[in-house]
């Protein structure tokens, strides 16, 4: 054990003092920042320069009408288009907007737009916002109906389902939504970490190989201490970068945002007319305080310890894989591509059905998928949010160890091999000799 710990050691403070890590470790977050920050600052900026447009209203919309909205300053015409579009020469305005008559029977109404510049798409919706309330309106008058009753007609329809033998069991109709939100975040982000840190302990044991630096090691540890050491010492290495991420965005988050104006601008696309509407609205506020109750009533003291052990478990798993395809291929990047492929095929099985276990968590083929070992850290978590019989929990964590167990073993049988044999092709046939090979 205790040459475990050194190999574990040594791997780990090799790879966290290594220029790699630093620098994608704490620019990482940064980086995260900055892009978070650009987008707020476009998403709030939209068109910044201000435009002038003049309004030729042929169907009599423009009553009351605000004449700023946003960067696009209004005018009522005055004169006749024709004098305007004479005008326009001389640039005192931007743009003319004209407002062709309506009729009440219209189904499309097509307002013309008359400038030598291109509205942005902001801009554009701005006025098609504008202007489609201001039709309904007119058409509301002209068939003579009462908006109050117009507005009794719109009914909400929900969906609110009620337990019959599990009567204990709360759920509501926002259940299936938060649990599949949560549980695609949870299922992908595991499929990363063991895909990422997995091929990471790859091309370590490939490197040592090539460099012929684990023929030194080799003649003081066993070959399945060796391979041990790798695959934890690389997972802690995750761990940490993990950690440190974490604490970075929160800090440079809470730095950066007032110094770089993010927070007013994030206050400004809150305080925006359209977000508030959508806040004002009841049924958005019922909407997110049924969110609110759900993530207050998951099970978390089970969804987290689970997800971790899925994470261990699946990172065991394909990280022993990818050690022992390091220690089978050469410098042969094609041969190590197709091998890589083969291994990963079984994850991605489990990230595509995961997709399909976000809508549809018991159906049979997230069921045995989540117990299958292959595919269950990725499915599993998946399902935990919706709370899966305890049989299934049970009978997928007992496969996926046995299963692990069984895999580091045939993993250690062809790296021991594999790790000192040069110049050879390993096909599978060879993958197979090593694994029964004596000695």
């Amino acid at each position: 054990m205790s040459k475990i710990n050194l190999i574990i050691g040594r791997e780990y403070w090799t790879r966290v003092k290594s220029k790699t890590f630093l620098l994608t470790t704490f620019l990482a977050p940064i980086a995260i920042v900055v892009v978070y920050g650009v987008l707020i600052f476009l998403m709030t900026r939209g068109s910044d320069d201000e435009k002038k447009l003049v309004i030729v209203d042929h169907a009599g919309l423009t009553q009351d009408l605000k004449l700023n909205k946003g960067n696009l300053v209004f005018s009522i015409a005055e004169v006749e288009l024709d004098e305007l579009l004479e005008q326009y020469k001389d640039k005192a305005f931007d743009g003319i907007i004209e407002l062709p008559p309506l009729d009440s029977a219209q189904k499309s109404y097509n307002i013309i737009y008359h400038s030598d510049d291109q509205l942005a798409l902001d801009e554009s919706e701005t006025i098609k916002s504008i202007f489609r309330k201001r039709i309904r309106n007119f058409k509301v008058r002209a068939f003579g109906i009462d908006q109050e009753q117009l507005k009794l007609i719109d009914t909400d329809i929900g969906l609110e389902p009620q337990t019959i033998l599990e009567k204990d069991k709360k759920i509501s109709s926002m259940t299936s939504v938060v649990s599949a939100v949560i549980g695609g975040v949870l299922g992908f982000m595991l499929f990363m970490v063991i895909l990422i840190f997995g091929q990471q302990v790859m091309r370590g044991v490939n490197e040592e190989k090539l460099n012929r630096i684990v023929e030194v090691i080799i003649s003081s540890v066993k070959p399945f201490e060796l391979m041990l050491g790798k695959v934890i010492g690389v997972g802690l290495v995750g761990i940490t970068q993990f950690v440190i991420w974490f604490l970075l965005l929160f800090i440079i988050s809470a730095i950066a945002m007032p110094f770089l104006g993010l927070e007013s601008n994030a206050g400004e696309l809150m305080s925006n007319e359209v977000t508030q509407e959508i806040m004002k609205d009841q049924g958005f506020q019922d909407t997110m305080m049924k969110i609110m109750t759900e993530l207050g009533g998951m099970n978390w003291a089970m969804i987290i310890p689970l997800s971790l052990f899925y994470f261990i478990i699946g990172y065991l798993l394909y990280a022993s894989l990818f050690a022992a395809l390091g220690a089978a291929v050469g410098d042969d990047v094609n041969e190590a591509q197709s091998l890589v492929m083969i291994v990963t095929l079984p994850l991605m099985a489990g990230l595509y059905i995961g997709m399909a276990a976000v809508q549809a968590p018991n159906s049979t083929l997230a069921i045995w998928s989540s117990i299958f070992p292959l595919t269950a850290p990725v499915v599993m978590p998946i399902r935990l949010p919706n709370d899966p019989a305890l049989w299934q929990i049970g009978l997928s964590i007992v496969s996926c160890l046995l299963f692990s167990l069984f895999m580091v073993w045939l993993a250690a049988r062809i790296y021991r091999v594999g790790i000192l044999m040069y110049g050879k092709k390993a096909s599978f046939k060879e993958l197979g000799k090593w694994v029964f090979y004596k000695g």
